[in-house]
């Protein structure tokens, strides 16, 4: 099964289209620190994937040690001078900024701006795909390619714990954080929020139009199905926060998704470890969602 998983890995990350090495060294210039009253703020500059620079947040608790990190990935919702400040100042469709909860925790972040968003959005999603795309290039996967390089950046630091690593994220940040995770097994929770869409019935619902250009990933329907993608993260923790009123996720394909991803975690004896939960919501977290959010963290990271 393994062995399986790992092929399956390859062929979607083959998909993504031309990407830098999976390999190259990572780095990064840290540009600024503050002291808040909850934690550790500090702002780098991240080498990344030798074609621009990533701006980033890291945050951490006071104190010495080795922290669980929590990687943030931040939404879309055409917020695009926002990006990773998200995780400070959180939006009007978020039940409050996920930082400084996540630090009070004893969590590190850390959250980057994805391309054509906050600090690089000097070239707008429009744009920045059709470039990508006449240079063989597909914008998901080079978003993608930065939050797993990013994690590789973790690892280059002393004061966090690469043995408890977990994703976090709502709307498009939630398709990254369970992306990253099907991908990456240093990933050990994942947390989405909002964005659990399975394809077939999106596209039953005419609703195509709901995501953005960034997420269309070329030939993807041939080969995975969205529970096929997310089943490659068992066996370790996945909790899916999503609205029965979300014109995203309709909820004929979250029943689709989570019969798929059951059925995998169960055939691994670790069927706990996978859980939907369904709110009488729309496209938005609310208190209760981030309540189980956090409590999934802390059960298993």
């Amino acid at each position: 099964m393994d062995e399986v998983k790992a092929k399956r890995r390859e062929e979607l990350y083959a998909m993504l289209g031309e990407l830098p090495g999976r390999g190259r060294a990572v780095g990064g210039k840290l540009v600024g620190e503050e002291e808040l009253g909850w934690g550790i703020v500090e702002r780098w500059l991240l080498d990344l994937n030798g074609v621009e620079g990533v701006p980033a947040i890291f945050f951490r608790p006071r104190g010495e040690g080795r922290f669980p990190a929590v990687v943030y990935c931040h939404a879309h919702g055409g917020r695009y001078h926002m990006g990773k400040e998200e995780v400070l100042a959180g939006t009007p469709y978020m039940a409050g900024p996920w930082g400084e909860e996540l630090v009070r925790e004893g969590y590190a972040v850390l959250a980057i701006d994805h391309w054509a968003f906050g600090e690089r959005s000097h070239h707008s999603e429009s744009d920045t795909f059709k470039l990508m795309l006449w240079e063989g290039r597909v914008m998901w996967g080079m978003m993608v390619y930065d939050t797993l390089k990013a994690i590789d950046w973790l690892g280059t630091r002393s004061d966090v714990d690469m043995s408890r690593i977990a994703t976090v994220g709502m709307s498009m940040g939630s398709t990254m954080a369970f992306w990253a995770a099907a991908l990456d097994e240093r990933v050990k929770v994942c947390v989405d929020i909002c964005c659990l869409t399975d394809f077939q019935a999106l596209i039953e619902a005419e609703h195509l139009k709901g995501h953005g250009i960034y997420y269309f990933v070329p030939g993807l329907l041939k080969k995975f199905t969205c529970g096929e993608i997310n089943g490659l993260i068992s066996p370790r923790a996945h909790l899916g926060l999503a609205g029965e009123l979300d014109a995203l996720t309709p909820v004929a394909g979250l029943d689709r998704i989570n019969a798929e991803v059951a059925e995998v975690y169960e055939e691994a004896g670790v069927g706990e470890r996978w859980k939907l939960s369904v709110y009488p919501v729309a496209h938005q977290e609310t208190a209760e969602m981030r309540v189980e959010g956090m409590g999934w963290l802390k059960r298993w990271l």
